[in-house]
């Protein structure tokens, strides 16, 4: 009987760590950004659809998929909305990835990463 507690609470406790899910409304983080393009150009992203390069999407380890983003370069305030569609970064210390489409617009083409603001936009 133990035991079957025992691995009763376990799997509840794997199920509640499972979730990605992160509630879009009010979401506000500043961190750094990269980008990933021609590599990942094609491949399928972790919503399923193919990874396009010229496509305003983005990776975030939680944000469900189809949420919409501002993302702000906080070094020149160009700014993009982005929807979500893929997983990571898997980079320590980044918030977002951007595709390079995204990239462009928020001119970090050229570092590579930039400190930025992301907002959640409701629909």
């Amino acid at each position: 009987m133990k035991r079957l507690l025992g691995v009763c609470a376990l799997l509840s406790l794997l199920t509640g760590c499972a979730s990605h899910d992160v509630d879009p409304r009010g979401y506000d983080k500043t961190g750094t950004a990269s980008y990933y393009g021609a590599r990942h150009h094609g491949k399928r992203t972790a919503s399923g659809e193919p990874f396009n390069q010229n496509a305003l999407t983005a990776a975030h380890p939680r944000l469900p998929f189809g949420t919409r983003l501002l993302v702000t370069n906080l070094s020149n305030k160009k700014s993009v909305v982005v929807r979500v569609n893929d997983r990571g970064p898997y980079t320590r210390g980044r918030i977002i990835d951007v595709s390079r489409k995204a990239a462009q617009q928020l001119s970090m083409l050229r570092s590579g990463t930039a400190k930025v603001r992301v907002q959640g936009l409701s629909d």
